[in-house]
């Protein structure tokens, strides 16, 4: 049973039409992906989770159960752009968010001493938010959003203003929070973390949905008979009618090919016609990246 569903979400505004007949079912303990091209519609879908607008029909349902404007307090949204009082001291407005998501003060700052020691940020409890980078922010935001271990969490872009070690740090946690039990849903640009961190994804573009599963099943059903191999010593391939060779590169006393099959061959067929030329070390399928079909997708529907 999923933790949360959208079923047939429509939304217009005026004569456009941000979301049309939409759907997606995330998975209790599981990170899903919602990707698609600026404008595409995912930040009104996340919207309407939120219950900051409502969908002109269709249904949305957590734990099975319609959702309703109190479930919002078991929800966690950390949005792209940064929501915070620049003139107020972190700590004290870290306090104030906890306890608006129904935490006792002294609950609130145990959790809080904790996260903040957790991501090495104690020394910054009394400083105003004006003095922090945007990546502590995005620090404080990420544990704003948490700290009341919501059942959903929602994070629009997540890594916006990290370097690469913090990137890294929070990526981390966002792990530890599903194996904790949390469920994600994550939309990001970034097609290398879709790789790193999520298990299912939708893919919105113009408003509709045009492609959705997990990971794995969709970049092994985007492979394009490509397959990469590694062979021992300077060892020369040509194609013979039945494969072609992409790439071919010698180093390190080794070969890495890159072949493309232009027939119906079978695996075993390609790894006899190669082994005439050398010793195989490796043979394994080349399945694209994340990246590569999200283009792909996209530009064969625009």
């Amino acid at each position: 049973m999923p933790l949360f569903e959208a079923k047939n979400v429509t939304k217009m505004f005026g004569d456009f039409t941000a979301l049309d007949n939409v759907s997606i079912s995330v998975p209790e303990r599981c990170i899903y992906g919602l990707l698609g091209p600026n404008g595409a519609g995912k930040t009104t879908l996340i919207r309407i989770i939120n219950q900051i607008t409502g969908p002109d029909s269709g249904e949305l349902f957590l734990n099975g159960k319609k959702l309703k404007p109190e479930d919002v307090a078991t929800i966690g949204y950390l949005p792209e752009e940064r929501g915070l009082y620049r003139k107020m001291k972190v700590g004290e407005e870290a306090v104030y968010f906890a306890q608006l998501k129904g935490l006792p003060k002294a609950e609130a700052i145990r959790r809080l001493k904790y996260w903040f020691k957790k991501l090495d940020m104690v020394d910054w409890w009394g400083k105003k938010v004006e003095e922090l980078s945007k990546g502590m922010q995005q620090k404080v935001q990420f544990i704003t959003t948490i700290l009341h271990e919501p059942k959903l969490i929602i994070f629009d872009e997540p890594f916006t203003g990290f370097d690469p070690v913090n990137a890294n740090t929070i990526k981390n946690e966002i792990l530890f929070l599903r194996e904790k039990g949390a469920t994600i849903i994550f939309s990001t640009h970034n097609m290398a973390s879709v790789e790193e961190l999520c298990d299912n994804i939708t893919l919105i573009n113009k408003a509709k949905t045009i492609l959705e599963g997990s990971v794995d099943e969709i970049r092994s059903k985007w492979a394009a008979n490509e397959y990469d191999l590694i062979l021992h010593g300077d060892v020369k391939i040509q194609g013979n009618g039945q494969y072609n060779i992409l790439k071919q590169v010698f180093e390190n006393d080794r070969s890495t090919v890159r072949l493309k099959t232009v027939s119906d061959i079978s695996t075993n067929e390609i790894l006899n016609n190669i082994m005439k030329s050398g010793k195989i070390i490796s043979f394994n399928p080349a399945l694209p990246s994340m990246n590569e079909i999200f283009i792909r997708v996209v530009e064969s529907r625009n």
